[in-house]
Formats: C-alpha cells, structure tokens, sequence
C-alpha cells in the first residue's frame, strides 16, 4: 500500500462563436458574474478567482485530483441562442495546436478517475451537442463507463470528482472527436485502486490512458510503477501538478508523459496563439515541475540538472484564466470554466490517439524527445525559483513547467 502523501493542489475557461457573439455571451448572457463571491475563493489579485474541485484527502495513501473552477464566472444549465459557453472550445485547441479534427477514429482514449459521475454521458452529450460534435453514447460504442474491475459496480457519486470526469471527458471530445470514451472509475483515490483503474484499461484494450490526479512523492513509487504504469505500447499521461515548482506522483513515473501547463492567448502572430508557463515566478501555483526524488532518468531525458528524472515532459493549455468550456451538472450547474494541469493530461492523450497506434514494446513517452521540431517551444514564464533555473523557468528547448513545449501537429507523438 502506498504511504501517506503530500498532496499539492492547482486551479482551472470556448466557443465556435466569433468575438463579437463572445462578447454578447459576456455581456448579454451573463456568463460573467457582476460580485463574485469571495467563499472558497484562491487569492487572485492579478488573477481569476478559483476553487478547488477535489476535497483534500483525509486517509494516508490518497491521491488529489488537479482541477480547478473558476468562481468568477456564472454557471449555467443551458445558453441563450446568442451566447456561446465562456471558455476555450474544441474548435480553439484544433486550430492553436494545429490537430486534424478528422483523425483518430475508433481509438479508445481511457479516462482515470475516482469515484462516480452519475451525469457522465448525459453531460457529455450536452458538451457535443453543443459544438456540433458527433454523438458519443453507450448505445453506438462510442462511450463505456466502467467500475475498476470492468463491470458496472460503481463507486459513490462525488461531486468534486465529478467536476473533473467533466473536465477529463470533454476534453477528449474536444481534441478528438472521433475517439471512443472509456472511463473507469476507481473505487476510491488510493493510489493502489487507481492504479488498478489503470490496468483495466489497459486490459480493455486503451492505447491511450490519462490520469489526472497527483500526491507527493514516497518510497513506493518504485513498486507502483512496475505494478500500474509500465505498460509498453500504450501511452500513459499524468498531470503535473498545480502548486507550481515541485514534483508530484504519478507525474514523476519513468514510464509516463508528465504534462505540464501554459497559458493560452489568441494573438496576431502567424500561429494566431501564443503561450507561456501557467504560474509566477512567486510560486504557489502553475504547473509543477522539478527533479524526481525516486524514479530514475528515462534514457531519453538528456537535461543536466536532474540526476534522476525531470518533470514535465510536453504541456498543454492548463491556466484557468485561460481555461477551457466544460459542461458539469452533478451537484454543479451546468457550464463552467475549468482549468488544472488535469486538463492538459486529457488532451495529449487525445494527441497520441489523433497520431496512431503506438508501436509495440516502445514507452510512447519517449516519442517528443524524438521529433522536438514538431513542437511549440514556450519560452516564457515561470511556476517558481529554483536552481538550475530551466526547472522552473521557460527558456529555448526543454525546461521543466512545459517540457519540450505544445503539440504542433501530431507528429511529436508518434513513434
């Protein structure tokens, strides 16, 4: 059984609309709230006002999942027909991380979590309804919710965990929308349960399975890497935390792809976007990063300042003042804005499934060291202070809170 961990906390904002009917969204569909209410807020005093979704775990050997909710805008069950959900959408992701919207059909990304969503696929059907996207739903095959044994057993409903099985769900839907859904639901946030949710789907047959959730470092790292994650041919993300510089498990695993998080802004540049590390350099949040205090260097990682291996590897849009439209209705109402280095994981996953089966007997994690030139440098920012500062600073190529950068095209996850 794993030992008791520290657990590290973050935070978590799409449309098809053009500006002018975002602007009417805002303005005419009070999707902003006037007085935001200061109850369960994070200090935002140059920031947007967040809470965490997750209670913080009570038992020795918990895991924490890593989303956040903004507080500063309103929720809604349903949207007016001038006014698009706040927050970035699918079309957004496709076109600032170049995806093909087209690919991926019939690949089964796998969704971690704890607890139960009893709202899961009716939520999941409002999301792409929504944006026009193609029905997901157990009776086409394209949805499965499962308990951690495979069967349909489920564990307690959790509103806080629910909140992030929104999140996990609709960002597959938003990066590939041809993907199948499997979601196993682990029977509580002790590592050993979710890592047995992890083996099951694997052994249902996902090649592509994301975990968002994270806990401090211990001793048996070691025994629940071999047990859970060391999985040849299947690409396993993880979140990389969101109390900025530190690194966390299962983040910290030799044999996964650590996802840290950025900011991301429309601009006028030939991308369109521009991005930055999610945090300041004060610390206290962001995405996490540093140097394992166990598990060894992958024998792809070549950076100089860890001897043992570097947190993150890639990253993706995780700043809840730039976050993403999720659709949530269990003990919640409705569209939200959510953010967390537990929307990042989700959605490189969904990059590994839109670039193809990897190859057997390979670690997938490996693949962006190979094709570096295949992804958006960040060269920005910070999540903290540290020394050497690439672990926590942006600078040209690898550096600890976005890894080796953002997908630019699929072609940095394939083997």
């Amino acid at each position: 059984m794993h030992q008791k961990r520290t657990l590290r906390f973050g935070r978590r904002s799409a449309g098809t609309a053009s500006a002018l009917v975002s602007l009417l969204a805002l303005v005419t569909g009070g999707l902003l709230a006037a007085t935001p209410s200061t109850a369960a807020q994070q200090p935002a005093a140059s920031g947007p006002h967040v809470k965490q979704l997750c209670a913080k775990p009570a038992t020795p050997g918990s895991m924490h999942c890593l989303a956040l909710a903004r507080t500063d805008v309103k929720q809604h069950l349903g949207i007016s027909a001038d006014a698009a959900p706040s927050g970035l959408g699918p079309t957004d992701l496709q076109s600032a991380y170049k995806l093909p919207a087209s690919a991926g059909s019939g690949a089964t990304v796998a969704i971690v979590d704890a607890q139960d969503d009893p709202n899961a696929e009716s939520d999941l059907a409002t999301y792409r309804k929504t944006y026009g996207l193609p029905e997901c739903t157990t009776a086409n095959g394209c949805f499965k919710k499962v308990d951690q044994n495979g069967g349909t057993s489920y564990p307690t409903a959790d509103s806080g965990w629910a909140g992030e099985i929104s999140l996990d769900v609709d960002m597959v839907s938003a990066v590939c929308p041809q993907c199948h859904i499997l979601l196993v639901e682990a029977k509580s946030a002790n590592m050993d349960d979710l890592g047995t949710a992890v083996n099951r789907a694997v052994t249902m047959g996902a090649k592509y399975v994301s975990n968002s959730y994270g806990g401090g470092e211990d001793a048996t790292d070691l025994t629940a890497d071999s047990k859970y994650f060391n999985h040849p041919g299947v690409a396993i993300t993880v979140s990389s935390g969101d109390s900025g510089y530190g690194v966390e498990y299962p983040a910290a695993s030799q044999y996964v792809t650590a996802v840290g998080g950025t900011s991301l802004k429309r601009d006028s540049s030939s991308r369109g976007w521009s991005e930055s590390v999610w945090g300041t350099s004060s610390g206290g949040d962001g995405a996490g990063s540093g140097c394992s205090a166990n598990d060894p260097k992958p024998s792809w990682q070549k950076d100089t300042g860890c001897s043992k291996r570097a947190v993150a590897d890639v990253s993706a849009v995780a700043d809840p003042a730039t976050g993403l439209a999720v659709y949530d209705s269990y003990q919640a109402s409705g569209w939200n804005v959510y953010g967390g280095t537990s929307a990042s994981s989700p959605i490189i996953a969904s990059v590994y499934a839109l670039a193809g089966t990897p190859a057997a007997g390979t670690t997938p994690a490996s693949y962006p060291y190979a094709h570096t030139g295949s992804l958006n440098d960040v060269t920005s920012g910070a999540n903290g202070s540290c020394s050497p500062a690439y672990l926590c600073t942006a600078g040209s190529g690898y550096d600890g809170p976005t890894g080796l950068g953002t997908p630019n095209g699929t072609a940095a996850f394939t083997g």
